[in-house]
């Protein structure tokens, strides 16, 4: 990389053109006093006669300054006349950080000035169709919400979670009293063991409609066709607790539509009824968790089994199968109504 790259790099990273032209030249010829480094940045100190020489000399004096404030030289020398370049990797962090930090808030403040254009823009009366719900209100909204579902919840399901993962005693209330719940789960979700034994197996055993995804496309909640709830990663937002309250619109229409496809395209979690009834109860969670495509380590920690006690278990319903390898299995499963 040549000289001029370098000094495009640090100009990246916060420093003016001649502050890094400096540096480069420190690297570069070494070590030197300021009345050599103004020779060869062509500020001749000596016979100051202008004032014009005197004020690049004093830029001089503040841009080595700055270089020293950031850590990238410092002095040496009997006197401590000379200036020395130092090793810069802990400067170099912090102007990087600084500068993240400074695109940042560039990029906040750009957001906000179209979000101010939005609501200065939007018709009236559109304001209403999405409501911003941010802080510790996040969660007791969302069990408010679920509290008062009546007939139907279609969700996304994946991490990270408003309600930090934990048992869903609102759901499982719904389902006792008839209301559906579909619910399409990313693999990370079901290979997370503590939200799978907490939250999604006591769900399906109580009556909820599961499939999974290798990804969801959004994390997504529809209650009762009426509302809905779009939350954000932690990545996305820009605070830790933030979603979006979409009320009836054409783009609730869209998000419904959107879960319609992706139940249609998603895999079971559960088996239905035409299972034969003599299928072990175990070889039937390991044909809905194979289903799922969690690797075996996560099959048998969900199942509290080891690894070889796995194994046997697969292999006894090859031999059942008559089958030598899992895609026959999978096979005749699926032509004899087991999935």
């Amino acid at each position: 990389m040549g000289d001029e790259d370098i000094q495009g790099q640090l100009c990246r990273l916060g420093l003016t053109r001649t502050q890094a032209d400096i540096y480069v030249s420190l690297l570069g010829e070494g070590p030197c006093g300021t009345d050599d480094l103004a020779l060869r940045m062509g500020r001749h100190r000596r016979g100051r006669e202008t004032g014009h020489l005197l004020f690049e000399c004093q830029a001089l004096d503040r841009d080595l300054a700055h270089l020293r404030r950031l850590g990238l030289i410092t002095t040496t020398g009997p006197d401590g006349g000379e200036h020395t370049p130092v090793e810069p990797s802990i400067a170099l962090e912090a102007m990087a950080h600084t500068r993240s930090a400074e695109v940042h808030q560039a990029h906040l403040a750009a957001m906000q000035a179209y979000r101010g254009y939005r609501r200065s823009a939007a018709p009236q009366g559109t304001e209403d169709l999405i409501e911003v719900v941010k802080g510790p209100h996040v969660a007791e909204r969302i069990w408010n919400i679920e509290e008062a579902v009546e007939s139907e919840v279609l969700r996304f399901d994946s991490p990270p979670y408003h309600t930090h993962g934990t048992a869903n005693p609102v759901e499982i209330e719904k389902l006792g009293n008839g209301v559906e719940y579909r619910v399409v789960y990313s693999r990370s979700a079901v290979q997370n063991t503590d939200y799978y034994n907490i939250n999604i197996k006591p769900c399906i055993a109580a009556g909820e409609q599961a499939r999974v995804l290798p990804t969801v496309p959004v994390k997504l909640t529809v209650y009762d066709q009426r509302l809905a709830i779009v939350s954000m990663s932690f990545v996305e937002s820009e605070v830790k607790d933030y979603l979006l309250m979409v009320h009836p619109s054409s783009l609730l229409s869209a998000l419904t539509g959107l879960f319609e496809t992706s139940w249609r395209t998603a895999l079971p979690m559960h088996l239905n009824d035409r299972v034969p009834s003599s299928l072990q109860p175990v070889h039937r969670r390991i044909l809905e968790l194979l289903a799922t495509g969690v690797n075996d380590d996560t099959i048998a920690e969900l199942l509290g089994v080891s690894r070889r006690t796995l194994s046997r278990h697969i292999e006894a319903m090859n031999t059942r199968a008559g089958s030598m390898t899992r895609f026959q299995m999978a096979l005749y499963a699926a032509r004899n109504g087991w999935i």
